[in-house]
């Protein structure tokens, strides 16, 4: 959009008409996004970008005359539908300058009869800063990202990365320092709609490729946003505070992400100021650290396919309102590492597992209460409507109901409940039920439309609206009035578009008229009749000729102050709407637990992870809507052995088919569910904190860098092997099954002895190369286990049971038969394995066990390389390009050459 022509951005002769130039300076000022430009009742578009918006939103383009002796291609869309052409703009990645005339057209043609209606740009609507209901998800947050990096900190390594993400729906503000190697995980945790980070970042192909992965929008800005130096200032400015110190400490990278954030909505809403929370530091290490991939192959949020309908998210979401979902999703997105928080949330889903009367009451009443907290931002923002203020007058009277129902357990519920009953508390009630009755029960969207204060709220109102809507009753009022005064039943009052409102009688009654010239005042003789008025008809006459503009003008400065009453008290309104969504969310997940047969999971701070019935949560609800076979529940212990040895693996054989997947999915599931506070589908569940999860379940091409499914598979598996801990929990599936079958095979000998003697973690490993299995005579802390099969007349039965022991074969071909292959390849396949067998490949891996040295004595690569500083490092570690002149970086260079010992060719 930024390559538009210069001939369509700057009027070059005298023949540009005065709107056009309007434009142009207007749209020259916006050269990066499409451009709203409002006429009358519709936002029109010109030039190119009426071509791109044509296209994206399959509607018209036609002509508007001419400009600089070329036809001027435009398109335009209804103002009252402005939103849902928005919607598809943005979700294509544009970005839309609103501009809106911002002076009455009367007020222009004083000027002249030519002049143009001043306008300007309002808003700049991007992805992560959209506040609009029908733009926005209801159940997911809509976050924008700010990325930054700088040299040093408190983290290890040379550069560290500052982190800030704003929900400008909610007002929520989070920051966070992170470091290269759990910058994608952090990033695929918030999964921005849109980052902004500094343009020279984005000239890093490997930062780039990080920064695309969550699969929102990417927005380069100057790097002067994220000037650290001045961002305490900044930040100080927009909550006008003299110092942060009441909102916590944070490091530089962090001052300097917030900072960025900051000037980045400062630019996008061109003087509203969005109804943002302090910021936030939330200490990585507070969560599960979960990497991209894991994510991926476990379908959190999301299935492989990009659907969220069967991914675990939507099978376990239960809740009833918007707040709660998102509240949700960010819960399971973020596991918690601290027992304590763990064990709050679980005692708030046992408590209303074990009060279901009252559980499904609140739920009924939360149910009816609408989103607060978005409604809230749209306000503060000038872009509410009176269904806004029935939002949050709805949702006060929510948190009044909810209050008594939980009245009577109010001295004996855990703390969770209580936190969250308190900021229901502490909401503003009394602004609640004035709201209510201010309001009528069905508003309309827009608060230029009118009529949306209640009958009986203001007698003004009440007044102005039986004179716009009952002028006829109300003259006939006035006329029996006169007529009964003046004995005239032949007295008339009516209405003509010389006179406007007139007192008509016959002139041989007139006598009473006439003798009072002060009261009635005549207007006009007639044949037969005369005509007069008086200072009561004047009076009611002008009431009924600006009644409609009189009583919108009330019903607006009756918003307006409803509105700023809402803004004043918004802080508690973010509370109680936080409050409706903690215990929403404990309702439901106590729903889901009665509903799906969950139990309450032990959670501490050892290294345990024993499962006893553990269950696929999505397989599971799958088999139970297709009405087929019950899910087959498993155990898994992956916790110390009886001296107390951490990190033991399951090494697990079996067919394709069978249920080793799933079986490796269900208990990294059990985990993310058991630590972000939810029951687990298991019989029981006792699970030491887990800080890592990985998981490499299956892999795809990356054609965006180049790597091959088997290159990928080893990326993901280095990064499990370089990062996994003692309380990390691994699951690998099929490691070294895309190269050849030695390469392959020795490949996943040496990874499983290296989660062994290095990483120490509690880990899954699924296999076909069944040569693996000898290893359990070498390692003390890895076990054999595999699926049970029976054999029936040449077929295969899945008994989907893991049990302990080795698979001597895959029964790869059963499989192939169920797949439908042809009768004489299967047959074929079945000579060809017959051959293949008497190899005895069995004998071969017991062999190597004997003749292998011990991967304990192996001496690392490491140590063989010189221990000596190289010199050249060194240097250029203490070089700071920024802060050098052309001439010094000239300088510098010489020098590295020159300690390098190598002489030009």
């Amino acid at each position: 959009m930024s390559g538009q022509s210069a001939q369509h951005v700057a009027p070059a002769d005298s023949k540009v008409t005065p709107m056009m130039a309007q434009y142009t300076e207007i749209k020259t000022a916006n050269p990066d996004s499409l451009l709203f430009y409002r006429m009358g009742d519709f936002y029109e578009l010109f030039f190119e970008d009426a071509e791109i918006a044509s296209q994206s939103l399959g509607i018209t383009l036609t002509k508007r005359g001419k400009h600089q002796g070329e036809d001027i291609p435009m398109c335009g869309v209804p103002v009252h539908a402005a939103d849902d052409y928005l919607q598809k703009l943005i979700a294509k990645g544009h970005r839309v300058s609103v501009c809106e005339q911002t002076e009455d057209p009367a007020e222009a043609r004083k000027r002249g009869s030519k002049s143009v209606v001043r306008r300007d740009v309002v808003r700049l609507v991007t992805p992560g800063t959209l506040t609009e209901e029908r733009l926005l998800d209801a159940g997911a947050n809509n976050y924008l990202m700010a990325l930054t990096r700088l040299k040093g900190g408190s983290m290890e390594g040379d550069a560290i990365y500052g982190l800030a993400w704003i929900d400008m729906s909610t007002g929520s503000f989070q920051v966070s320092e992170t470091d290269h190697q759990r910058l994608a995980a952090d990033l695929a945790q918030v999964s921005p709609r849109e980052l902004i980070l500094p343009d020279n970042l984005l000239q890093e192909n490997e930062l780039r490729l990080i920064a695309e992965q969550p699969g929102g929008a990417l927005s380069p800005v100057p790097r002067a946003f994220f000037d650290s130096s001045t961002a305490t200032d900044r930040l100080g400015h927009y909550f006008g505070v003299k110092t942060l110190d009441g909102f916590g400490t944070f490091s530089r990278a962090e001052l300097s992400a917030a900072a960025g954030i900051l000037a980045y909505i400062e630019k996008t809403q061109l003087g509203e100021r969005p109804p943002l929370d302090p910021p936030v530091r939330e200490a990585g290490t507070g969560r599960m650290l979960i990497d991209p991939a894991t994510r991926a192959n476990l379908e959190l949020s999301r299935t492989l396919s990009g659907e969220k309908q069967g991914s675990l998210l939507a099978t376990i979401d239960r809740t009833v309102t918007g707040g709660g979902s998102r509240l949700l999703a960010s819960r399971l997105a973020g596991p918690l590492v601290n027992v304590d928080a763990i064990h709050r949330r679980h005692d708030a889903v046992a408590f209303f597992l074990g009060n279901e009367i009252m559980r499904e009451g609140l739920r009924q009443t939360l149910k009816g209460a609408p989103d607060m907290a978005r409604a809230l931002s749209r306000i503060a923002l000038n872009r509410g409507g009176p269904r806004d203020i029935l939002a949050v007058a709805q949702g006060l009277e929510a948190a009044r109901a909810v209050l008594d129902q939980t009245g009577s357990v109010a001295d004996a519920i855990p703390a969770e409940i209580a936190a969250a009953r308190a900021s229901l508390e502490g909401a503003p009630h009394d602004l609640g039920t004035e709201l209510v009755s201010a309001l009528r029960e069905d508003p309309p969207l827009l608060k230029r439309d009118g009529n949306f204060i209640a009958t009986g709220f203001n007698a003004d109102l009440d007044e102005l609206r039986a004179l716009r809507d009952e002028s006829r009753k109300v003259i006939a009022r006035l006329q029996a009035s006169y007529a009964e005064e003046l004995g005239l039943r032949s007295l008339k009052i009516k209405h003509n578009n010389v006179l406007g409102w007139f007192i008509e009688a016959p002139s041989a009654q007139t006598e009473k008229m006439t003798a009072d010239p002060g009261r009635f005042i005549h207007r006009q003789t007639m044949a037969g009749a005369m005509r007069f008025t008086t200072t009561e008809l004047a009076e009611l006459e002008s009431k009924i000729a600006s009644a409609g503009e009189r009583s919108l003008a009330i019903e607006l400065e009756i918003f307006d102050r409803l509105a700023n009453a809402i803004i004043g008290t918004g802080e508690a309104i973010k509370a109680a709407a936080q409050g409706l969504a903690i215990l929403d969310v404990s309702a439901a997940l106590a729903k889901l637990a009665q509903e799906e047969n969950h139990v309450r999971p032990t959670v501490d701070d050892s290294r345990a992870f024993e499962i006893k019935g553990g269950r696929h949560p999505v397989v599971e609800r799958a088999l139970k809507k297709a009405g087929g076979d019950s899910f087959v529940a498993n155990d898994a212990s992956l916790g110390p052995d009886k001296d107390g040895n951490t990190g033991h693996i399951w090494l697990i054989t079996g067919p394709n088919m069978a249920g080793k997947s799933t079986f490796l999915r269900q208990n990294a599931l059990i985990a993310v569910m058991a630590q972000m506070g939810a029951f687990v589908p298991a019989a029981e569940a006792h699970i030491g904190v887990v800080d890592r999860l990985f998981s490499r379940v299956g892999a795809a091409d990356d054609l965006a860098r180049g790597r091959s499914t088997f290159m990928v598979e080893m990326v993901e598996t280095a990064a499990i092997l370089n990062q996994a801990g003692d309380r990390s929990l691994v699951i690998l599936d099929e490691i070294g099954r895309g190269t050849a079958t030695f390469d392959g095979l020795s490949i996943a000998w040496a990874t499983i002895e290296h989660l062994h003697e290095v990483n120490r973690s509690r880990a899954l490993f699924a296999t076909h190369y069944h040569e693996l299995t000898a290893l359990s005579a070498r390692l003390e802390r890895l076990s054999n286990a595999t699926v049970s099969v029976k054999e029936w007349n040449g077929d295969v039965i899945f008994l989907h049971e893991i049990v302990p022991g080795a698979a001597d074969r895959s029964y790869g071909i059963q499989v192939a038969k169920l797949a439908g292959l042809p009768a004489t390849v299967v047959e074929r396949s079945k000579q060809v394995l017959s051959q293949l067998e008497e190899q005895d490949r069995g004998s071969r891996a017991e062999s190597l066990i004997d003749e292998l040295p011990l991967f304990a004595n192996l001496t690392p690569v490491a140590a063989t390389a010189s221990a000596e500083p190289d010199p050249v490092l060194e240097s250029l570690c203490d070089i700071n390009p920024d802060d050098m002149t052309p001439r010094e970086a000239l300088e510098a260079l010489y020098r590295l050459k020159a300690l390098s010992g190598k002489k030009p060719a």
